[in-house]
């Protein structure tokens, strides 16, 4: 299966969108990472900016397990629930597509998600409704 994931973080950027790169290499040996942008907040009233990129790789784990996968490596960056009410986002890892499905249509319309998917080449493959 192809999997497009979507990766960010406003809090200690550079070293956890480092952890996740890393720890996705070690997961998946295609793995092809869009170059990280820097965005403002959408939803927040905090005013840290996020750095966001996305990444593209083949695995024949189900998005099930794919998913505990992720949240693993948000847990180790620190990820924790009562973050969530200060507006921190210590590591966030989402699964967008897998295969022809689309899992979250309303991200996939985010201008920094289309740049980093032209980047690594696939934006032609997904089929948006």
């Amino acid at each position: 299966m192809r999997y497009v994931i979507s990766i960010g973080s406003n809090e200690r950027r550079r070293e956890n969108m480092l952890l996740a790169r890393r720890r996705l290499a070690d997961y998946f040996a295609d793995i092809c990472f869009s170059k990280e942008e820097e965005t403002e907040p959408l939803f927040f009233h905090r005013p840290d900016k996020f750095v966001n990129q996305v990444a593209c790789f083949h695995s024949a784990w189900d998005k099930e397990k794919l998913s505990a996968c992720l949240k693993g490596i948000e847990r180790e960056a620190g990820r924790r629930p009562e973050d969530k009410m200060d507006e921190i986002v210590r590591l966030d890892i989402d699964v967008l597509v897998c295969d022809d499905v689309v899992y979250k249509p309303e991200d996939m319309k985010r201008d920094y998600i289309k740049r980093g998917l032209r980047e690594i080449g696939i934006w032609q493959l997904i089929r948006m409704e």
